[in-house]
């Protein structure tokens, strides 16, 4: 598969952003939300007022969506208001449990893409993209996705064998870590999806009913590998689990 273009994909992900916001947002709340320099995210509303896709205020402070596009709903979905709605949400647990706060979607049977990132105010920082991509099982949301989903082993099997780990990693013991998640309602990745990282994971709940399409979303909590104790992460896990049975995340 192709990945995604940076610029592309942060454009989008503006787009999104402001369709869920009425109101309009200001630079800066734009750069906050999705994790840009403020250069990077002028360039960008630059390129997408040129484009006729942004309009301006009067006082060139706030950004929305133009009338057309607005009017024309294209980007005006459950999943789309999800994103939006859930932004101030990860920059709260992200402020309060010093940790990097992620929300993926599921956007292919393979795949499941960073949708939203929020980051502490550390010197030293995880990096993660918007826009970045992973392979369906692999990291903590892999484990967490194929808990919730209560796959059969010889599923479970194929999208272990599509996997590359930083450090070993017997399907044993990966189903054994894919079964601990059921259990405890997260998941744990320690060092083995990316070297020096530790990431939890949760799989979001999806809406029944009247969103019966929405996909699948987890989010991720990722700190530094041997910087807390299993009691700490365990209480991390607690509170992302807990976040993403929220209101907040789960509100319509």
């Amino acid at each position: 598969m192709t990945p995604p273009v940076p610029s592309v994909a942060h454009a989008f992900a503006i787009l999104r952003l402001l369709s869920a916001r009425v109101e309009g947002m200001t630079m800066s709340e734009v750069a906050r939300a999705r994790s840009l320099s403020p250069s990077s995210c002028l360039n960008l509303l630059r390129a997408l007022v040129s484009e006729g896709a942004l309009q301006r205020d009067e006082d060139g402070r706030r950004y929305r969506l133009a009338p057309a596009w607005a009017a024309s709903r294209v980007l005006d979905d459950a999943a789309a208001r999800l994103v939006a709605r859930a932004q101030p949400a990860l920059a709260r647990f992200a402020a309060q449990c010093d940790a990097a706060v992620g929300l993926w979607q599921q956007v292919s049977d393979t795949r499941l893409a960073l949708v939203a990132l929020a980051e502490t105010g550390a010197a030293t920082r995880i990096h993660m993209v918007p826009g970045q991509r992973q392979p369906v099982g692999g990291g903590s949301i892999g484990r967490a996705l194929a808990a919730a989903e209560r796959l059969p082993e010889a599923a479970l099997a194929r999208h272990f064998a599509a996997l590359r780990w930083q450090k070993p990693l017997s399907f044993e013991a990966w189903l054994a870590q894919v079964c601990a998640a059921s259990e405890a309602g997260y998941a744990i990745d320690d060092g083995y999806g990316h070297a020096g990282i530790c990431s939890i994971g949760v799989a979001m709940p999806k809406p029944q009913g009247e969103q019966p399409d929405m996909p699948q979303f987890c989010l991720s909590a990722s700190i530094f590998e041997g910087s807390r104790a299993p009691d700490q992460i365990a209480a991390l896990g607690q509170a992302l689990a807990n976040l993403a049975q929220s209101s907040d995340l789960t509100a319509a």
